[in-house]
């Protein structure tokens, strides 16, 4: 009769990989990689970094603070109003970028009347962080937009050159590199969307 053990046994069993399971994990290791890959493509082909120059966008924007554009959205669509652009002055691609917000579209008028922009005379009514404007600069008097121009302004009124000024004006869809999406600041870790 052979002797059994009674109890417990401190046999180890030898543990094995499933062929299964190797697979998901391979199958999983690739389904990265090609997320990887076309999130890179994507951000070459159609986006952009650029960095802040000045303080006319704070304090949505810092000066020098790292942005993202999107260089794709306005193929298929137009810049809304509210929308921060990237454009070339008067379409100079030998200037540096210029970062600022839309407020008129094609075909409207612009004027700043005490302090105030109107659009199609109409007072636009703008959140409380924007100061009222001391120098109406060129639209003092109606500017008009024509089809594909857009006037646009820094977020810090009275610190900005930008529709108001003769050497920027009305700015053509055509010189918008893109819209200005999200924003990042190495320093100090802000970061998130551009709104």
């Amino acid at each position: 009769m052979k002797n059994r053990y009674k109890g417990l046994t401190f046999v180890e069993k030898k543990k094995t990989i499933s062929g299964d399971l190797v697979r998901d994990i391979l199958i999983t290791v690739f389904y990265c990689f090609v997320a990887v890959l076309i999130a890179v493509v994507m951000v070459t082909a159609y986006g952009m970094k650029t960095t802040v120059v000045g303080s006319s966008m704070e304090p949505a924007l810092m000066n020098n603070q790292t942005v993202l554009i999107d260089r794709f959205a306005y193929k298929l669509l137009s810049p809304d109003r509210g929308d921060v652009i990237c454009f070339y002055p008067k379409g100079n691609e030998n200037s540096h970028l210029y970062i600022k917000r839309v407020i008129g579209l094609p075909g409207e008028t612009v004027q700043i009347i005490d302090g105030y922009v109107y659009i199609d005379g109409v007072r636009y009514l703008e959140d409380d962080i924007f100061d009222m404007i001391s120098d109406p600069g060129d639209a003092e008097a109606l500017f008009l937009l024509g089809d594909d121009e857009y006037f646009v302004l820094g977020d810090s009124r009275n610190n900005s050159e930008d529709s108001r000024n003769g050497n920027i004006g009305a700015v053509g869809k055509d010189t918008i590199v893109g819209k200005v999406w999200f924003k990042y600041r190495r320093n100090d870790n802000k970061m998130g969307f551009v709104k």
